[in-house]
């Protein structure tokens, strides 16, 4: 349907509510006045289109992660001032998660990267020249142009990007003769994607109807902290706790209790590296008992006769009677709905354990059904970065061609592979042998300091984009980013910075566009082209872009009509390959567990001071890096809260903090990701630690991720104390009696508490 819901201003302002100035700008003037360097300039003479008090809201698409949030913008004599969630968006709904709600920070930051610069004496010395755009746009492209020439190679190495940005970089790099295009996440779920493709044949995520399921069982998940869509499936979640007066049941399953397993009704804890195992433990209860009768039924009796519950709880440490309750919860529920990713995907056999879990879908009948996968439509443009996603293997590739002299212009475009690659894979050390090196960052991270020209982006707020969100909600949608402010300083749009390379580079013909804004309604226009004119409609294009920019979203509301099946060779060959890990399990005794967190994401939030002072909700820590271990592992070895631990592996050591965490299995040990930057401003640099460095360079064949969770450590105490900064509460007794021990009579005894391992003090 090519209607927009039309909303002017006015119901607009109603709809969406006037809040307050936010509490950033009194952070942002404390910071100002406290440095006489920083200036906050007033408006002495205002534009005249800004009337004094006069609030506007802009709808727009949020940048700070790749969910596709909507957003609203409040402003005021032309400055944001509170950024808040689109009610019109079906992603978000008028919410927004506290990294949405600290764009303002990117947008303000002190740190902010304001012009053109040239590096000045050797690479990764630190010290750039202020230049004109002219000047270096003139560098970059003349290199640019003699690599491609002289049949050179130019990388293209940007964050995941889509809509028509992505379609830009993928005409730009074409025109490069041997161009490589590739985009670079920490976080993107490749096994995911692999299990999708394998088991379906589908090469875009689905949507899982978290929303309208009564039972969920998630696998390692964590949807309600940054798994996927995380604000949608907490919306989804909080329906299925009261959708139609029941409450859903929610089990989560993982070695670390996280926030969606702190929010379950049951969290069971599994050894990782085998979850798939538990998967095919529950899939032959189900089909053994009769639950499930497709016509495939005797393939999947032939193909999961090894894997009964008993055989599951061999591998897994989960009792076989919680394996078979699962199996008969998810039989008996009206919209059972399986989901598995994070720390369940992060093993080297991270593909088939995916599968196995995505394959119980099948199992209860839920594809293409209410409260289970849904299947999405073709987006509303073109353009994605599926294709050139680069898993961990192709970066190692990159690096390997680095190295024997292949790169000769490397483009990196707001991505940080120094910070978030292992520093097993030597990507700073293969910069070094890239003649030249050109960044379209915002900051000076890790990987824009060994730059040899920056050419600065815009941030999110100050640039036109747009936005085609994966998984989505089940139907095509897209949404317009717009400026909602006049750039700050002199920087540039990432397209705009494309376009005018592209130009200066003979690119006139494939790229025609002045600027990123006629790129982007250019393909609007071709889109609104592109649906069928209902009968009555007279609505011209410059109707439907104002309507498009005023909702901040359009969307065909049409679910597929074709019906998905599961691959028949999936079923015959669906197993789980033993986990591998990295180290000696004599010399490196537990499982390494690093975890992406609420505030600091991959690092990218790691620079924006709300961020840094957002509690961990798990452990109530701000700032810093620390260790958790568990409580009865901790009295094994001594270790008391607050003591350093050296972590090592087989790629190097760490240290940090420990905290005593009750919720973890004994030979795990985790640390939160996104500290530990050496370039990322004044509140990022050299603060905390990266276990992404330790970690080896281990892989899942089948999809080329970098398996995050097989690598083993081991940890020493130092002798040597720092607290961690808390908020929160005390979690010992301190002799008090809170908890009351039931059966046996040794103090700090081990106890499981609504499966929880945690250890339990003697009244």
């Amino acid at each position: 349907n090519r209607k927009v819901a039309k909303v002017d201003r006015r119901e607009f302002i109603k709809l969406v509510g006037a809040g307050g100035v936010g509490t950033g700008a009194g952070v942002m003037l404390a910071e100002a006045n406290k440095d006489p360097v920083e200036h906050l300039i007033p408006y002495m003479v205002p534009p005249e289109e800004f009337s004094p008090g006069v609030v506007t809201w802009y709808n727009s698409v949020c940048g700070m992660c790749s969910s596709g949030c909507g957003i609203s913008v409040r402003t005021r004599e032309g400055r944001p001032k509170k950024i808040e969630g689109n009610p019109l968006h079906p992603v978000n709904q008028g919410r927004l998660c506290a990294l949405g709600q600290a764009g303002l920070q990117t947008l303000y930051n002190p740190d902010r990267l304001t012009g053109a610069m040239l590096l000045h004496g050797e690479r990764g010395n630190g010290t750039f020249l202020q230049m004109t755009w002219d000047e270096c746009l003139e560098v970059a492209a003349e290199r640019i142009g003699t690599a491609r020439d002289s049949g050179g190679n130019v990388y293209v190495l940007s964050e995941g990007v889509n809509g028509h940005l992505a379609e830009l970089l993928a005409l730009f790099t074409g025109g490069l003769g041997n161009g490589q295009l590739l985009y670079h996440d920490f976080d993107h779920p490749h096994s995911l994607y692999a299990a999708n493709n394998r088991l379906f044949g589908e090469d875009r995520m689905p949507y899982y109807d978290i929303g309208n399921s009564d039972y969920l069982l998630s696998f390692g998940a964590d949807f309600l902290n940054h798994w996927l869509s995380p604000v949608h499936h907490s919306l989804g979640f909080g329906r299925s706790r009261g959708r139609h007066g029941a409450r859903g049941k929610f089990v989560q399953i993982e070695p670390k209790m996280s926030i969606s397993g702190a929010a379950a009704d049951e969290w069971v804890p599994a050894t990782p590296g085998t979850e798939g195992f538990l998967a095919l433990g529950i899939a032959h209860h189900l089909v053994a008992e009769g639950a499930y009768e497709g016509e495939d039924a005797e393939a999947w009796r032939a193909a999961l006769a090894d894997h009964t519950p008993a055989n599951a709880a061999e591998r897994t440490g989960v009792p076989e009677e919680t394996i078979v309750q699962l199996a008969d919860e998810l039989s008996h529920a009206n919209h059972g709905l399986v989901i598995g990713g994070g720390s369940a995907a992060a093993g080297s056999n991270g593909v088939d354990t995916v599968v196995a879990i995505t394959a119980l879908n099948h199992l209860i009948g839920n594809i293409g059904e209410a409260g289970g996968i849904i299947f999405n439509g073709n987006p509303v443009s073109g353009g994605s970065a599926i294709d050139n996603r680069a898993s961990y293997q192709q970066m190692e590739g990159l690096v390997e061609n680095a190295r024997q002299g292949n790169i000769d212009v490397l483009i990196v475009n707001n991505t940080d592979p120094v910070f978030t690659m292992p520093q097993a894979a030597e990507f700073r050390e293969a910069m070094a042998s890239i003649p030249f090196i050109i960044s379209l960052s915002t900051f000076m991270d890790d990987t824009t300091a060994l730059a040899d020209v920056v050419l600065p982006s815009h941030t999110y707020l100050e640039s036109w984009g747009d936005d085609m969100p994966e998984p989505g909600v089940g139907f095509s949608i897209g949404a317009v980013s717009q400026p909602v402010v006049s750039p700050l300083y002199d920087t540039r749009a990432t397209g705009d910075i494309v376009i005018e390379l592209g130009n200066r580079l003979g690119m006139g013909e494939a790229i025609p566009w002045a600027s990123m804004e006629n790129c982007i309604k250019d393909g609007w226009r071709r889109i609104y082209e592109s649906v069928p004119t209902e009968e009555g409609e007279t609505a011209d294009f410059d109707s439907f872009w104002n309507d498009v920019l005023v909702s901040g979203v359009w969307g065909e509301n049409v679910r597929r009509d074709d019906a998905v099946t599961i691959n028949a060779d999936a079923v015959s060959a669906i197993d789980v390959a033993d986990p591998e890990y990295a180290g000696d399990i004599g010399e490196f005794p537990f499982i390494l567990h690093p975890y992406v967190t609420t505030a600091l994401y991959d690092g990218r939030g790691a620079n924006l001071p709300w961020m840094q002072e957002l509690p961990d909700p798990m452990t109530s820590i701000v700032y810093g890096s620390w260790v958790e271990i568990n409580p009865v592992t901790a009295a094994d070895m001594g270790i008391s809260d607050g003591d350093i631990l050296r972590v090592t592996s087989t790629q190097g050591t760490i240290e940090a903090p420990a905290v005593l965490f009750p919720a973890i299995m004994p030979e795990v040990v985790a640390m939160p990701i996104g500290q530990g930057h050496e370039e990322f401003g004044r509140y990022a640099s050299k603060r905390g630690v990266n276990p992404i460095q330790i970690l080896a360079p281990s892989v899942d064949a089948d999809s080329g991720g970098l398996a995050t969770g097989a690598t083993r450590g081991s940890i020493a105490v130092t002798g040597r104390r720092a607290e961690p900064v808390k908020i929160g509460g005390e979690a010992r007794q301190l002799g008090r009696g809170i908890v009351q021990t039931t059966g046996g009579g040794d103090a700090g005894h081990s106890a499981k508490l609504n499966s929880i391992p945690i250890a339990v003090e003697s009244a």
